[in-house]
């Protein structure tokens, strides 16, 4: 024989609610507890109920009647003890609809418990139709009855249901006095000309037709009226001449292209289009979501599509290609987010279509879909990273608590590895964004020459380490402008200097020379750089892998090739180049102001 002893109550109220999520917790908790019948409440200790239902009273002062009455109208979940009704129904009026709305009692509990019920609490229950005859009968000996208007008498109705009569001449309308008028209004009918006589009308009924002697008008006269007032009312839209039914007259070719730029659509269970917009419902409806793919493009789109379909989660930024008519082929792109009912099943997903604009056809290249996957993977690989690099920086903080000092120092190697990943992601997401147009350099004012003196200072201390340095070699003393952002600007230069000084040997100094050229009115900035003997061995510079261990400069996580590759593309989006030919690696910046008046200009 086994013995069970049935602890939750208990241990529910041993808990310390402190936060608004634990008070909810904690309320949700008793909601089941004490929500069960008689079996459960009517074995348990008297005092520790008697807690519970304090406790539940400590809950409500915490909890606002909002918040308690939606998690009673949680789906999936209904109570059948009697006393919990009871204790609700003395509460808010939204706590106490939510209640009697979800409570499922046998009939017995509900005869016994109705009467209990403040006056206001029986209201409640003419929402349900779910309740036994019984206490239906029960609640309308108590007076309880439906919130609405009584039923309409046998002549009030016929008096509302009569038509009302149809007069010519509203000018010169009489009321009857056989039949007062009614108090309110009677609605406006528009009555067309009559064509035809027609048939059975007797004196009793008379309807009147339109003719020559009444309204100076003929039939034919009216009837043209009435198409040429149709005529200046229509809509004008394309949606609606499209829409319109139209005569095989040779009209057609006069017809506007319809040119849709987004729509709202739903879905069914299956992703299916189950309904849209009334003028492309005809083009969309049975169209699947996930299986439609983007022409010329691999399956990543569909697939992803399809897994954030399968997961029922929001869908965005989704690109797909419609095929069918006119108004509707082409690429798109969908925003949608799933949609649930009271119980909580999914019902498919509400959303809108987009077309794409000028700009995000560029991306169709194979280029850009690459880098765009490489922006995608870095993102999903940014998160791991950080959090790896938040939790070193905590040991070696000691936010937590102490921590041996041998543990600090692993978790301050960790946090610093960590940052240096975290700067490679960056210049991939950079160099992905400036190679497919994504970003740019930004627009400003630079004193180049300046600038450069300004680095090669930053540089010559640790290249003295070996013996190695730069030669600068400058065309006068005056500033040479270049019309792009400081930071930018300053990013450009150190990556290609610092680059080149890290690839030096012992002993190895490099010459850097700035030149000013001229054509017309356009001027150049010439940053003439001789290359390394490691570097200059390379037979594809921007491809190069050379890593070394004895400089102190670091010329990023993906080696000199790369670094010399991401200010290539810098420059050329700042509108120069950066090239190399004959052990030179030369970067053109465009100036910013004529060169005719800068010292060492030159005609090229």
């Amino acid at each position: 024989m086994s013995l069970f002893f049935d602890d939750r109550l208990a241990t529910v109220l041993r808990q310390r609610a402190t936060g608004e999520a634990s008070l909810r917790t904690q309320f949700r908790q008793l909601l089941d507890l004490l929500g069960k019948d008689r079996t459960y409440t009517g074995n348990s200790d008297h005092s520790l109920l008697a807690a519970a239902w304090l406790r539940m009273d400590a809950l409500a002062d915490a909890i606002p009647a909002e918040i308690r009455a939606r998690l009673i109208r949680e789906p999936g979940w209904r109570f059948h003890s009697p006393d919990l009704a009871a204790h609700f129904a003395d509460q808010e009026p939204e706590v106490t609809s939510a209640a009697l709305v979800r409570a499922e009692l046998t009939s017995e509990d509900w005869t016994a418990l109705i009467p209990r019920l403040p006056v206001r609490a029986r209201g409640f229950l003419r929402l349900r139709r779910d309740l036994p005859l019984d206490v239906e009968a029960l609640l309308a000996r108590l007076g309880v009855h439906d919130r609405g208007l009584p039923a309409p008498t046998v002549d009030q109705a016929s008096d509302q249901a009569a038509p009302p009569a149809i007069d010519p001449a509203p000018a010169a309308r009489v009321p009857s006095p056989a039949r007062p008028l009614p108090s309110a209004p009677l609605p406006s009918v528009t009555v067309a000309p009559m064509l035809r006589k027609v048939p059975g009308t007797t004196a009793a009924n008379p309807v009147r037709s339109r003719d020559r002697d009444d309204s100076g008008r003929t039939e034919i006269s009216a009837l043209v009226e009435r198409i040429a007032q149709f005529r200046r009312t229509r809509g004008d839209s394309p949606l609606d001449l499209e829409s319109s039914p139209r005569l095989p007259l040779g009209e057609l070719a006069d017809r506007p292209v319809v040119d849709v730029s987004n729509f709202g659509f739903a879905t069914d269970i299956s992703g299916r289009i189950a309904w849209a917009i009334t003028e492309i419902a005809p083009m969309v409806i049975g169209v699947r979501l996930f299986t439609q793919q983007t022409r010329g493009q691999s399956s990543v789109y569909g697939a992803a599509l399809a897994r954030a379909f399968a997961r029922r989660q929001p869908i965005t930024d989704a690109r797909i290609s419609l095929q069918g008519a006119p108004a509707i082929s082409g690429d798109w792109i969908v925003d949608a987010e799933p949609h649930f009912n009271d119980e909580g099943h999914f019902t498919g997903y509400l959303g809108r279509f987009r077309r794409l604009i000028s700009g995000a056809n560029a991306m169709s290249s194979a280029a850009a879909r690459e880098a765009d996957r490489i922006r995608q993977l870095l993102h999903e690989l940014r998160t791991p990273v950080t959090a790896v690099q938040g939790y070193a920086e905590v040991i070696q903080q000691q936010l937590f608590g102490p921590a041996p000092h041998e543990y600090r120092a692993l978790a301050a190697a960790i946090a610093a590895d960590a940052a240096r990943i975290l700067a490679g992601f960056e210049e991939l997401d950079r160099l992905a964004r400036l190679e497919t147009g994504a970003t740019g350099i930004e627009p400003g004012e630079t004193d180049l020459a300046a600038l450069v003196r300004r680095t090669a200072a930053q540089l010559g201390p640790v290249m003295g380490q070996q013996r190695a340095g730069l030669d600068l070699n400058i065309a006068g003393t005056g500033s040479v402008p270049i019309g792009l952002d400081a930071d930018d600007a300053e990013a450009l230069i150190w990556r290609l200097l610092a680059s080149l000084g890290s690839a030096c040997t012992p002993d190895e100094r490099i010459a850097v020379r700035l030149d000013v050229a001229s054509q017309g009115n356009i001027g150049h900035a010439h940053l003439v750089c001789m290359l390394p003997v490691r570097l200059a061995e390379e037979e594809n510079l921007f491809s190069a892998t050379t890593r070394t261990s004895e400089s102190a400069i670091n010329a990023g996580l993906f080696g000199t090739g790369f670094a010399l590759r991401l200010a290539r593309a810098e420059a050329r989006a700042a509108g120069g180049a950066l090239r190399s030919d004959k052990g030179e690696l030369t970067l053109t910046l465009p100036l910013l102001i004529n060169t005719s008046a800068l010292p060492g200009a030159a005609n090229a």
